[in-house]
This record gives C-alpha cells, sequence and structure tokens, in this order.
C-alpha cells in the first residue's frame, strides 16, 4: 500500500505528539498554581513497575495498529492509533510526575526497551500480516490483554490518580475492542471467539454501547 494511506493518521498522531503535555521544565513533574506545594508521594515498586511497563504496552498496541493500517487500510486500525497515542501521552504524564524514566523515549516504531514486549510484537506483526482478518483479531487480542493487565494493575495501585488513568485506559480498551469485534463479524459472518478473556464477558463488553471515556 502507498505511503500516502498513512498520511491522514500520521498527521493525527504528529498533533498529539508535539502537543505540550504540561507546563513544566523537562524531567519535572507538571504543576499547577493548585499543585505547587503538593508533596511529593513515592509511588511503590508496584507502581513504578506497573507504570514503565503500561508506557510501553500502549506504544506496543500504536504501533501494531499503525503497522497494520499500512498493510491493509482498515479504519479501525487508523482511529484506534490514535486513541493508542492519547494513552501513551496520559501514561507520560504519569511518570513525569513520578519523576520516572521514559522506557519509550527515542524508540521508533516496532522497538521496545522491554524484552517480553519486544517478542510479543514481533509474534503479533507476523500474525496480523497473514491477512486482514487475522490482523483484526490480532487488535481484538491486544485490547484482551490490555484489560486484564490495567486491570491488575488497578488492583495494585495506592493512588488515586493512578487508578483514574489505569480506569481511563480501560474504558478505551472496552471500546477498541467492541470496534475491532464488529469488524472481524462484519468481514466472516461468525460470532467472534474470545482470546484471552472469558467469553461470556467478552460479548457483555461488545454488547455494551460505546463509552465516553475519562468524563464523569
Amino acid at each position: 500500500m502507498s505511503k500516502r494511506t498513512v498520511s491522514a493518521i500520521t498527521l493525527a498522531l504528529l498533533m498529539l505528539v508535539s502537543a505540550p503535555l504540561y507546563g513544566g521544565s523537562p524531567g519535572t513533574p507538571p504543576r499547577s498554581s493548585n499543585q505547587a506545594a503538593a508533596t511529593y508521594v513515592v509511588p511503590t515498586a508496584e507502581e513504578v513497575a506497573d507504570m514503565l511497563f503500561m508506557r510501553e504496552e500502549e506504544k506496543l498496541a500504536r504501533d501494531v495498529y499503525i503497522t497494520l493500517f499500512d498493510a491493509w487500510g482498515l479504519a479501525p486500525f487508523a482511529n484506534i492509533a490514535v486513541s493508542e497515542q492519547s494513552h501513551m501521552n496520559a501514561m507520560l504524564l504519569l511518570l513525569l510526575k513520578y519523576r520516572l524514566p521514559d522506557p519509550a523515549a527515542g524508540n521508533p516504531i516496532g522497538e521496545f526497551t522491554n524484552p517480553d514486549l519486544q517478542t510479543l510484537y514481533d509474534t503479533l506483526i507476523a500474525r496480523g500480516l497473514s491477512s486482514a482478518v487475522e490482523g483484526l483479531k490480532v487488535g481484538a487480542l491486544i485490547e484482551e490483554v490490555d484489560m486484564r493487565d490495567i486491570l491488575a494493575a488497578i488492583a495494585r495501585s495506592t493512588k488515586t490518580d493512578i487508578t483514574a488513568v489505569y480506569e481511563n485506559l480501560i474504558c478505551g480498551s472496552r471500546n477498541h475492542l467492541r470496534a475491532f469485534v464488529n469488524a472481524i463479524e462484519a468481514l466472516t459472518g461468525v460470532p467472534y471467539t474470545a482470546q484471552l478473556l472469558d467469553q461470556a464477558a467478552v460479548n457483555a463488553i461488545v454488547a455494551a454501547p460505546m463509552e465516553r471515556c475519562g468524563q464523569r
């Protein structure tokens, strides 16, 4: 497929990553007039590990969808890649706030600091490039994996701000799963089979309407 097919998604992603994330100096946590006097709270070791992992796991989703959109030109890949970039940005804000290094810094599409995520990315891309339907199934699998991992991270979180970001991410994953399942069923004409989560749980998610994530 021509490189021109990815121009819209590339532009959208560039707009997201070029927008200022906060008004402070690089390497310092974001602050506002109401937060200037806030006391820094040290995250637990589990929270640190989860935030670092989640930043790259969201990158994995974005990178897979960009690559598969280039291969198949299907709208769900383009639309959801943009959403995954916003999830990456949300995780970066947490890393800055808690003064943690960014494991995704400087890594181009398809490259990861975490070796397990690197292996997973390579495996998913190989599968997703075999056919358009397999590509969509890869997308659905990623969202199932994300939901499992985010739920585990929420259970380990002791801080409301971290939990709030994770809850927004998992809301997005539910919407993404709905989009991928709808596309799969439209192409195949058969019901989607869950790949990781319980089938009943996946069916309930898919049957529910799209959500407005991050809004109260």
